[in-house]
């Protein structure tokens, strides 16, 4: 009898080491560290990200940093870019654009992402959304078990 558990451990451990998805549902962003080193990880780990809602500003670092057959989005997804700008906390709560950053956030987007930028004024500070149809699947795939 307390053999069975033992015998099944094996089993165990080869089917624990399942991946996770990461789901993304409300994402308004934040601090670039944070996400390039979120990222990172998901990268390594090997995991899947599905866009399943909001996901805006340093949140769509993820183009640039997962790669691209790891992501995809549903009906519900859609995209916000804008320039970086510094901590408001630091600039008495007032947006103060970041050009490096800026550019540093540039530089992790893949080129679809960079043409549909140019092609809608560049970054600005005024968020420029992406919502589900050709040009959000002109960067990214739809999550086949979404359509």
């Amino acid at each position: 009898m307390r053999l069975f558990p033992l015998l099944l451990l094996p089993a165990l451990l080869i089917t624990g080491s399942a991946r996770a998805d990461l789901r993304i549902t409300r994402d308004h962003g934040g601090y670039v560290t944070e996400y390039k080193a979120k990222y990172e990880r998901i990268r390594d780990r090997r995991e899947r990200v599905i866009i399943d809602g909001i996901c805006n500003s340093a949140c769509t670092m993820v183009f640039g940093i997962v790669p691209m057959n790891k992501i995809c989005v549903t009906p519900r997804a859609s995209l916000g870019f804008h320039q970086a700008y510094y901590d408001k906390a630091f600039t008495f709560g007032i947006k103060v654009t970041s050009y490096e950053g800026t550019s540093d956030l540039m530089s992790y987007y893949p080129q679809p992402v960079k043409e549909w930028i140019s092609r809608n004024g560049g970054l600005t500070t005024e968020m420029k959304k992406i919502r589900n149809g050709t040009d959000l699947w002109r960067i990214v795939d739809p999550c086949p078990e979404d359509f």
